[in-house]
């Protein structure tokens, strides 16, 4: 799995255990929709760590918790 499909998944992930939408992403992170959407359906090669960081911020919780998943296991992850 590539870098960027990983953050995909994990976003997708939390949004979906949190019962978010994008929308209220939005709202709460200040990261603009269409960004957000554009993470989710991997339309960046890579994700500014800024706009993690703010999507956390979103979430409520530490950037060490969105890249605590097996999904950043260097085993799941391609060069």
């Amino acid at each position: 799995m590539q870098l960027n499909e990983a953050i995909s998944a994990r976003l997708s992930e939390l949004l979906s255990e949190r019962g978010m939408t994008q929308y209220q992403l939005y709202m709460k992170s200040g990261v603009p929709k269409s960004t957000i959407g554009n993470v989710i359906n991997c339309s960046y090669d890579s994700v500014k760590l800024r706009i993690i960081h703010e999507m956390c911020q979103g979430f409520e919780i530490n950037i060490s918790d969105f890249f605590n998943s097996p999904l950043f296991e260097e085993s799941n992850l391609e060069p």
